[in-house]
């Protein structure tokens, strides 16, 4: 891939993990090279452990030997790090960059639990409220694409792009495994033009994986 990278970089992830897939674009809009390491969540590496001893899980981005935790933190720790590579991606205006991050706050804490939960709920009834529960979330992020842009960030992609766009493919494992539409152009049409023209992107197609490998891991859980 990209050639800016200095030092030592390492990514230990998995491979149907948004989070990892997070920073995996990240990474690639800035134009670094680095070594992705794949971990067995059932049997966890020493150098995850010793990595991430609060949480013990993924992603770790690991620099020069020094390790660095959370999605969102890498996300800035690498646009700060390797300011001159590549596109910024977060905004360069102080009130831009506040909102960015409400908006990605808003999505950590909101949509993944909204659209997890529908594999979890023990009913239909539950599974019809998560499934409710995740358009909700997506309609409030409708708000942040009111911009007339044809991104979160503007006329290209930036940090809250990557941030929802991690989750696309999930969402399109959920609506397979569920039968349900999640991003669905005639609830949220703003969502549903911005998911097509993400899909498109560069730095998504190099490494967000088919929902089908979500829906393969989930198939192999259930066996195990």
């Amino acid at each position: 891939m990209a050639v800016a990278g200095e030092g030592d970089v390492k990514l230990l992830g998995v491979a149907v993990s948004p989070f990892a897939v997070l920073v995996r674009m990240a990474l690639e809009l800035k134009g670094v090279s680095y070594e992705y390491v794949d971990e067995d969540m059932g049997n966890k590496s020493e150098l995850l452990l010793r990595s991430n001893p609060v949480h013990k899980k993924v992603p770790v981005l690991i620099h020069d030997g020094k390790p660095v935790c959370e999605s969102l933190a890498i996300v800035e720790f690498v646009d700060e790090l390797w300011d001159t590579a590549g596109r910024s991606i977060l905004p360069a205006d102080p009130y831009q960059r506040a909102v960015a991050r409400f908006w990605a706050a808003y999505t950590d804490d909101k949509l993944f639990p909204a659209y997890f939960g529908i594999q979890k709920a023990a009913t239909e009834e539950g599974r019809a409220e998560k499934v409710n529960e995740t358009i909700a979330v997506i309609r409030q992020l409708e708000v942040a694409l009111a911009n007339g842009k044809p991104f979160f960030a503007g006329d290209s992609v930036g940090y809250l792009d990557i941030v929802v766009g991690c989750h696309l493919f999930w969402l399109e494992a959920f609506s397979r495994m569920f039968r349900v539409a999640l991003v669905d152009a005639a609830k949220t049409p703003l969502f549903a033009a911005w998911a097509g023209r993400f899909r498109e992107v560069e730095a998504a197609k190099e490494v967000v994986p088919d929902a089908d490998k979500v829906v393969e891991y989930f198939k192999k859980k259930r066996q195990g």
